[in-house]
């Protein structure tokens, strides 16, 4: 059985849990566990797709998937790392709130773009970063009605999968170490390093700094003639 989290609902428009997500209300009192401290429900399961959770709610939601929503000028963003690894969310800009990249969950209508704006989304008209085409998740939904081409399906990501599936031990693990030939004798150098964008090339390792002592054997003396 598939997932919800990962199974697309009709005409690829996402997960079954998304829809819901963006359209659920966040920072209200938990009907549950209102008396209590901390009741805010800042919380979403993915696999129960219900109202919002508070963290007194965690416990029956044991070893499901549930993210975390925040608040930026009084709209709902979600951690990058938390939201991409279910669905793909190229194309929507992101922003970097207490060192953290987020995005935000649903439209921000812009009416009058600023100044100099060359780039605006596509739904809500807010201004952009000539990058990317919408400023939330919500937007891109609205896009994928007339383009075809988006998608919030996750895509492998290139040079991942390589040496029969998977990544050798040397890109994985730098410091292992590996044998080479060099001057016709046996040494340890260290393992070649990934480049720095995940699935990049790799690099070659640095030639090993070798030293020899060398002597040169002496010859037979002679002894100078008279």
């Amino acid at each position: 059985m598939v997932s919800p989290m990962f199974r697309l609902g009709n005409e690829d428009m996402g997960p079954p849990w998304l829809r819901p997500l963006l359209k659920t209300s966040f920072f209200t009192h938990c009907e549950v566990h209102g008396d209590s401290n901390k009741s805010e429900c800042n919380m979403y399961c993915l696999e129960c797709m219900g109202n919002a959770l508070c963290s007194y709610c965690l416990p029956d939601h044991k070893d499901h998937h549930v993210v975390q929503i925040r608040r930026s000028s009084y709209h709902n963003v979600i951690r990058v790392s938390e939201v991409s690894k279910f669905i793909d969310i190229s194309y929507i800009q992101t922003y970097i709130i207490n060192s953290a990249k987020i995005v935000f969950l649903n439209e921000r209508p812009q009416p009058r773009p600023g100044k100099g704006v060359t780039n605006t989304c596509e739904i809500c008209c807010r201004s952009l970063l000539d990058s990317f085409r919408f400023c939330s998740i919500g937007c891109k939904l609205g896009g994928m009605k007339t383009d075809p081409e988006l998608t919030f399906a996750l895509r492998p990501k290139p040079g991942r999968e390589w040496m029969h599936g998977s990544e050798s031990d040397e890109s994985s693990t730098p410091r292992k170490v590996r044998k080479t030939l060099a001057f016709g004798r046996s040494i340890e150098v260290p393992a070649a390093a990934t480049a720095g964008n995940e699935g990049g090339s790799i690099s070659p390792g640095t030639p090993p700094n070798l030293s020899y002592r060398t002597s040169r054997r002496k010859g037979i003396p002679h002894r100078a003639p008279f």
